[in-house]
Order: structure tokens, then C-alpha cells, then sequence
């Protein structure tokens, strides 16, 4: 079988691994716009139960990326100075490239080629082709070129959030919520190396206006958010990447392929970031795709491809419904900060999806639970 996959991510990857291990005969060609040592971003973060999915389906990789993991058994909101750490979520990160870069390694190894530095813009560009896998991120050309065929929607966010790093390894998964004059500003921060952190700045629409943001440059805009979080910092300075101020689309497709062209990972459908699945999702995605063609063969294109949407959709899109409802919760940051109690705005953050009930929250943490049960009696189980 002859494949083509536009995008060198995790989900473009992983699928070509599988493909390749399952059937060497398979010729798979990986176009990738970037070099070979560029990335945007700083870390990629996996909770416990996304690596999971990966031992159980695949042993050999799990042991290949482990020992390269950052991890921590719990994850810490701080609600202006109170810190309030929550157990029974365990969470491993690495650094963006280096994860890629294990994965150029890993496929390289088994015969697959990847193009670096190739600008590919059509379908035609890719020549002669049995399957070509749409796996080049958010801002795909292959869906952006054929919206009507896929029933491509895009719901632009108004939250506006900028990727950094930082010099500081903090010890957990840690959201830090502070007040400022001009509104609430949130940082998404986690070690993913021994001495670097992700710190991915969001604020609400207004907070960015007030703030002066929209006209205000790069390394002022770094300065700003350094003194917003200066306790949190404690001297270590943010890192740019080629970072700039986004909203998040939160893009769907009703259909996932037409012809010989499917889509996998963000190109598919973007899960926003605060519930840290995005590359789970896009393994998952090239696992699924992967299992449909070795259930009705790589003959039967039509069936395979039908046979992936079938299998992958019920469970995927609980998760990117419950990623929609996380964007909510982080669009309403400001009025919860401003009226929610440090114990309250934990557990309001540990249930926003509405996946995690009192219960459940009991069971990971009971420490919080109880605190939580003192200021509402009501929600104690008899």
C-alpha cells in the first residue's frame, strides 16, 4: 500500500509505525513542512490514564517513551496565594520535540521516510497514492481546501492564551489562578524536563483588552506576565518559542475522509488544551485507523475508512464534549475567582466537565471532599 502522510506529529507518526510494523511492504512517505529540529511549543503533557491506553495496545512503545517521562501523582490549583493540591491525578509530561524526536527515531528505524522541509500545498502535489492521512494539525490545508466534503465547522473561542515556557521545574501539574486590576490571569504550568516548565498563559477577552496586550510587544508582553506570576516564578524567567497571543478554535468534522483522503489528531478535531488529551487523542486516532485497516483490510479502502469513524467516534467525542465544557469553565474564570472560595474553585475545577461527581471526587481525594462537604452539608452522602 502506497501512503502518504502530510504532518510529522504524534498522530501521523504513530499511524505510520503501526502500519509499517504490521506490513513492511507498505511504502509510507511522511511529508513535514518543518525542519527536523523545530517545534513550536515547550512540553506535551498525558495523565495516567492515557498512558494506559498505550500499554495495554502497545507495550513496545510505552517502554520505548517512559523513561524519558516527567511524572507527579497529583495536580495543585492555587486560587490567588492559597495552594490547594488534589490527589488521584497523576500526570506525565515531555518536552514537545524530544517526543517527536523519539518518534522520528522509532519509525525511521522501521523503514519509513520522512521528508523534512517539505512545503506540500495539494493532494496532487503528492503524487500517485492509495491512502493519504491528513495528520498536519489545527490549521490543516487538506480540510481547510475541502471543508464541504469533511462538514468542517470552526467555533473560535474568546479566551486568548500564549504558549511559554520557564527556566522553574515545578513539581506537579499546577493551575494558578491570579487576580489582578485588569481581571483574573490563569497559567497552565508542568515540568517536562528537569530543569523547564510549559507556562501557558490564558486571560478572558476583556482582561487582554484592559491589559493592553493587543498592542503591546513581545518581550513587554513576557515582563507583564512575569509580574503577574512573580511569586509563582520566584526569579525564573518565561520562555518564548515563537509565542504569540491565540484563541482556540474548537473545530468538528461530521465526516472523516472521502475518496483515498481521511483525517487524524488536531486536523480532525481540535480538544482544547485544559484537559490535556491532545496528544492521547491523536495516538488514539492513528491506533484506531491502524485497527480498522487490519479488520477489513487494506483492499476494501471504503470499509476501512467507514470501519474507523465507527469504531473511534462514540469514544472520542465524549472527551472533546467534555473538553468543550472545560473551554466554558475557563471562559467564566474571572466571576468564579471573584465569588468561589479557594476549596470551592478546586472542586468546581475537578467537576466543570461534569465526568467527575462528588463521589468520584471522594474517592481521588478526600481530603478535598471533606473540606468541600463542610461548606455544603448537603452533598454528603448519608
Amino acid at each position: 500500500m502506497r501512503i502518504r502522510i502530510v504532518g510529522a506529529g504524534p498522530a501521523g507518526l504513530y499511524f505510520a509505525a503501526l502500519m509499517k510494523r504490521h506490513d513492511p511492504s507498505h511504502e509510507i512517505t511522511i511529508h513535514e513542512r518543518n525542519p527536523r529540529d523545530a517545534t513550536w511549543g515547550f512540553g506535551v503533557v498525558f495523565s495516567d490514564r492515557a498512558l494506559e491506553f498505550l500499554r495495554a495496545d502497545d507495550e513496545a512503545l510505552y517502554r520505548y517513551l517512559t523513561p524519558h517521562l516527567e511524572t507527579w501523582p497529583e495536580i495543585t490549583i492555587v486560587h490567588n496565594d492559597t495552594r490547594i493540591p488534589i490527589a488521584g491525578n497523576g500526570f506525565s509530561s515531555i518536552g514537545r520535540l524530544e517526543l517527536l524526536t523519539l518518534l522520528y527515531a522509532y519509525v525511521e528505524k522501521l523503514g519509513v521516510k520522512i521528508l523534512f522541509g517539505s512545503e506540500v500545498n495539494s493532494l496532487d502535489a503528492l503524487g500517485e497514492a492509495d491512502l493519504i492521512v491528513g495528520a498536519n494539525g489545527a490549521f490543516s490545508w487538506i480540510r481547510t481546501q475541502n471543508e464541504a466534503k469533511f462538514g468542517t465547522t470552526t467555533d473560535w473561542r474568546p479566551n486568548r492564551f500564549i504558549w511559554y515556557g520557564t527556566t522553574k521545574a515545578f513539581d506537579s501539574l499546577t493551575l494558578t489562578f491570579r487576580a489582578t486590576d485588569v481581571g483574573v490571569f490563569c497559567a497552565h504550568h508542568y515540568r517536562y524536563k528537569p530543569d523547564r516548565s510549559t507556562f501557558l498563559v490564558e486571560v478572558e477577552e476583556g482582561t487582554w483588552k484592559r491589559a493592553g496586550f493587543d498592542a503591546m510587544a513581545p518581550g513587554d508582553t513576557i515582563r507583564y506576565c512575569e509580574r503577574v506570576f512573580a511569586k509563582d516564578l520566584e526569579g525564573h524567567t518565561i520562555l518564548s518559542n515563537n509565542s504569540y497571543w491565540r484563541n482556540f478554535p474548537a473545530v468538528w468534522n461530521e465526516r472523516w475522509s472521502f475518496d483515498n483522503v481521511v483525517l487524524v489528531g488536531d486536523a480532525l478535531r481540535t480538544a482544547h488544551f485544559s484537559i490535556g488529551s491532545g496528544t492521547r487523542l491523536a495516538m488514539e486516532d492513528a491506533l484506531a485507523l491502524f485497527k480498522a485497516f487490519r479488520e477489513c483490510g487494506t483492499s476494501d479502502l471504503k470499509a476501512a475508512l467507514a470501519r474507523y469513524q465507527e469504531t473511534r467516534l462514540p469514544p472520542m467525542k465524549k472527551i472533546w464534549d467534555a473538553a468543550n465544557v472545560s473551554i466554558r469553565w475557563y471562559e467564566r474564570m474571572d466571576a468564579l475567582v471573584g465569588t468561589l472560595t479557594p476549596v470551592e474553585f478546586a472542586y468546581s475545577y475537578m467537576t466543570r466537565t461534569g465526568r467527575v461527581d462528588h463521589a468520584e471526587v471522594r474517592r481521588r481525594d478526600p481530603q478535598l471532599a471533606a473540606a468541600y462537604e463542610k461548606l455544603h452539608p448537603e452533598v454528603a452522602a448519608p
